[in-house]
C-alpha cells in the first residue's frame, strides 16, 4: 500500500511543476469557469496516458528522430505563443456575468491534449521517468503490478487537475475582475515565455 500511494506521489509531483498546461488550466479557469480548467486537464491527461502506452509498446522511440523533435519544438511554438496572445487579448474582456461557458468544453479539451501532446519535453520526460518506472516495476514486480502502478500515477495526475481546476475557479469566484485580469495576463505571458523557449529550441535543431 505504501508503494501505491508513493506513485501517487509521483503523479502529483509530475504534474505540479509550473508549465504551459498549468498555466492554461489557470487561464480557462478565470475566464470560464471550473469545468473548462478541468478539461484542460483532462485532454493533458489523456495525452500523457498516451505516451505511457507508447512507452510501453516501445513506439515512443520514434519520437527521438531529430526530424520528429524539431517538428514537434517549432510546432509547440506556435501553439503556445497563439494561445499566450489570445490569453493576452482576451484578458481586457473579463466579465463575471457573461464570459463564463461561453467557450465549447471541447475546446478546453483540446488545448490541453494538444499542448501536452506536442510538448518535447513531455515526451523527454515521460521516457525518462516512466520509462524507468516500466522497466524498475516489470523487473521486481511483473505485468500486473504494472497496471496498478500506473494507475496510482494517474490518480495523482487526476489530484492535481482537480486542485488547478477549484483554485482558479476559487480565484474567479472571490477575487475583483481587475486581479483577474492581471493573472490572465501572467498566464499568457507564461504561455508565449514557453512557446519562445519552443521556438528557440526549434531553430537550434533546425539550424
Amino acid at each position: 500500500m505504501f508503494i501505491f500511494f508513493s506513485y501517487i506521489l509521483l503523479g502529483l509531483s509530475l504534474a505540479a511543476p509550473i508549465g504551459p498546461v498549468n498555466a492554461a488550466q489557470l487561464d480557462h479557469g478565470i475566464r470560464h469557469g471550473f469545468l473548462h480548467s478541468w478539461f484542460v486537464g483532462v485532454g493533458a491527461m489523456l495525452a500523457d496516458g498516451l505516451f505511457m502506452l507508447l512507452i510501453f509498446f516501445g513506439v515512443v522511440h520514434f519520437l527521438e528522430i531529430p526530424f520528429m523533435q524539431t517538428f514537434l519544438w517549432l510546432f509547440g511554438f506556435f501553439v503556445l505563443v497563439y494561445t499566450g496572445i489570445e490569453s493576452l487579448i482576451n484578458s481586457q474582456k473579463i466579465n463575471m456575468r457573461n464570459e463564463r461557458n461561453r467557450m465549447p468544453l471541447w475546446k478546453s479539451f483540446l488545448t490541453g491534449f494538444i499542448m501536452s501532446l506536442l510538448n518535447p519535453l513531455s515526451i523527454l520526460f515521460w521516457l525518462g521517468i516512466y520509462g524507468s518506472v516500466l522497466s524498475t516495476t516489470i523487473n521486481q514486480y511483473g505485468k500486473e503490478q504494472l497496471l496498478l502502478y500506473s494507475l496510482a500515477i494517474f490518480i495523482g495526475l487526476f489530484i492535481w487537475d482537480l486542485t488547478m481546476a477549484t483554485i482558479s475557479s476559487m480565484f474567479r469566484k472571490y477575487f475583483a475582475t481587475r486581479f483577474l485580469q492581471t493573472i490572465s495576463i501572467i498566464s499568457g505571458l507564461f504561455l508565449i515565455c514557453f512557446g519562445l523557449y519552443f521556438g528557440l529550441q526549434g531553430m537550434k535543431a533546425l539550424f
